[in-house]
């Protein structure tokens, strides 16, 4: 083991390639809840659930609320071939973020045709490896979403999302039950997990729910290839975090209360404007960048789903828990055989 602060190799783990979930479980909150107490590296075992046990009445949930697009589009180049696309995010008007797949070089200038009607152009690449492309027709461009886009699995779900054999629906199951805001090309999956009557039996308890909005991009699937992980340029996403989350949240930080942010998405957040020492209604991009070591200011639970290698979150869970706390987490797990990434089981922080 490199022990050397900053290298990513750190952050490495071996992973039995069965314990990626390809399917969520049957029911939201019976996922597996691996209870991290940080200070003291205890360990419990729990069922998602319970976990309103470890939530006291004045304490504050802190949910986000986007809404995964369905952002896998396919076309056609004028030379007949196929291309396949994946949107990411909006630059200006009617101009996007495209990753593109096709059998040849693209070139600029070209002129693609989406769902057999919808015309794009391409315009240049990006320093990320996307394509710019404008559409000509916004309205034709937001019915080809909604009519013939598909939801954008994980790479690392290897199965097609049309797959219906578990009597699992992808449209439904990889969107959590309070995605409003449309955006994301990733779910945040922390949130997956809850039902509606567990949230209000957490409301019961007098449990504060305020929801935050950050639209998750490509960042979160971006494996960091720099040996010094400091060198890693981490993605722009858009948040938004509305005046009376931050007067809910401010409210209860001054009376002692406990901040639990769901999912790695919704720390970034917190910690933005945390950072940003703002007040009232902020909204903007934020490329924070979260790494051991660093000083949460909002943040006093984190609820997540269990990472990728040498990823950007699962550096975020080791600057809240300690690197040698997250690893000996995720040992523990794998061995208990608990399902990690996305459709996979969760871990609380405490």
């Amino acid at each position: 083991m490199n022990t050397t602060p900053y290298n990513t190799s750190n952050y490495d783990y071996d992973l039995p390639k069965h314990l990626i979930a390809q399917y969520p479980t049957a029911k939201r909150d019976e996922s597996r809840l691996l209870v991290l107490h940080k200070e003291s590296s205890k360990i419990e075992h729990r069922k998602f659930y319970e976990i309103i046990e470890y939530l006291n009445c004045g304490d504050v949930l802190v949910l986000n609320d986007t809404k995964v697009s369905p952002a896998r589009i396919r076309g056609s180049r004028t030379t007949g071939g196929r291309v396949e696309g994946l949107i990411i995010k909006e630059i200006k008007e009617n101009t996007w973020e495209v990753l593109l797949q096709s059998n040849h070089r693209l070139k600029e200038n070209e002129l693609l045709t989406f769902d057999n009607s919808v015309k794009g152009k391409v315009l240049c690449r990006n320093d990320t490896g996307g394509w710019i492309i404008r559409f000509e027709d916004k309205s034709k461009f937001t019915e080809m979403l909604e009519h013939s886009g598909r939801m954008p699995l994980p790479p690392y779900i290897k199965r097609s999302p049309n797959d219906k054999s578990q009597g699992i629906y992808d449209d439904e199951r990889y969107q959590t039950i309070y995605a409003k805001k449309m955006g994301a090309i990733a779910a945040p999956t922390a949130g997956l997990h809850f039902t509606t009557n567990l949230l209000k039996e957490i409301s019961c308890k007098g449990i504060k729910i305020v929801y935050i909005t950050l639209h998750v991009g490509l960042g979160t699937f971006k494996p960091i290839h720099k040996e010094d992980f400091r060198q890693h340029t981490i993605h722009k996403e858009f948040y938004n975090i509305p005046e009376e989350a931050i007067d809910t949240i401010n409210k209860a930080k001054s009376l002692g209360k406990k901040i639990f942010a769901t999912g790695t998405s919704t720390c970034r957040v917190l910690e933005t404007i945390a950072r940003n020492h703002t007040t009232g209604k902020n909204s903007g991009w934020t490329n924070l960048f979260i790494y051991p070591p660093y000083k949460f200011k909002l943040t006093d639970s984190l609820i997540t789903n269990f990472h990728l290698q040498r990823s950007t979150l699962i550096l975020l869970a080791s600057a809240f828990a300690g690197r040698e706390n997250i690893m000996t987490s995720y040992e523990e797990a794998i061995s208990l055989n608990y399902r990690f990434y996305s459709y996979g089981d969760c871990m609380l922080i405490l």
